[in-house]
């Protein structure tokens, strides 16, 4: 089967938990774009998050970012597709999070906002690479549009007030659950627009770069991912991967630690090289 089409997750698939890409990975990533496969990452990351990786492996064309919610090419800095969350909603989620005393980030397709520092800052600095801009989030929600919300839990207390924030939006946001392997304790809730993914992100790429479901190649390894396998011609699930990834997945590589990328890139794509 001719694959040229080639969608990777980010964190857990492609980076580690030391926030690295390995030797081998980015020589196999290397190689198949030399035989002409585009090589797109899908993840929850905001763009800038993202730019480090895409300079390091010389990715060229568009991406998938904040869990699908938008489809950019960062180099040329040019958008084809973006989704956000309607402004009544997401300002009754900032009117919700206050009153309860949850911490609620806010991201623009360049930034990411909050009222107040939080614990989860040194996470965002350190293995993201991204800072939050301490601002009123009324005035965000007035003067931007927002692809995405986040809540961040590691403990009981914030566990409880994720399922106050989900049963108070059940039906009118998507929430869908991140974990770094860096940080393999703590959750990120991505939340968009109840008609964003990762799946809905894939279809319209291959769509818009004519190409056909066969002809593309996912490899993941999140509960995040699972629309996005959903929409792929063939699924590659990590060894670190979900049970429940593994279950919809049409093969298991190795895990990230130990070039699962690069495995699933030589079985299927250089398998003729």
């Amino acid at each position: 089967m001719g694959y040229k089409l080639l969608v990777v997750d980010v964190d857990g698939t492609l980076v580690d938990k030391d926030g690295k890409i390995s030797l081998i990975d980015a020589r196999a990533i290397a190689e198949a774009q030399s035989r002409g496969v585009q090589v797109s990452l899908s993840t929850g990351r905001v763009i800038r998050a993202c730019r480090r990786i895409i300079k390091e492996l010389s990715l060229r064309g568009y991406h998938m970012f904040f869990d699908g919610a938008v489809i950019s090419d960062p180099i040329n800095d040019h958008i084809i597709y973006m989704k956000t969350i309607d402004e009544r909603i997401i300002k009754r989620a900032v009117e919700f999070t206050r009153a309860n005393k949850i911490y609620l980030e806010l991201y623009t397709t360049d930034k990411f906002y909050a009222e107040r520092s939080n614990w989860s800052d040194a996470v965002h600095r350190n293995y993201f690479g991204v800072d939050p801009v301490i601002d009123d989030l009324d005035n965000i929600c007035e003067c931007h549009k927002i692809v995405k919300a986040e809540l961040i839990s590691h403990s009981k207390e914030e566990d409880e007030q994720v399922l106050m924030f989900k049963k108070e939006f059940d039906g009118v946001l998507r929430f869908s659950p991140a974990h770094s392997p860096a940080h393999p304790d703590i959750e990120f809730l991505n939340i968009v627009d109840p008609g964003v993914s990762k799946g809905e992100a894939l279809r319209f790429l291959i769509e818009y770069s004519g190409l056909k479901k066969d002809e593309v190649l996912a490899i993941g390894d999140g509960l995040n991912d699972l629309p996005l396998f959903e929409a792929a011609g063939t699924k590659i699930a990590m060894e670190n991967a979900f049970d429940e990834l593994k279950a919809l997945a049409d093969d298991i590589t190795y895990d990230v630690e130990n070039g699962g990328v690069a495995a699933a890139i030589g079985k299927y794509l250089l398998k003729n090289g």
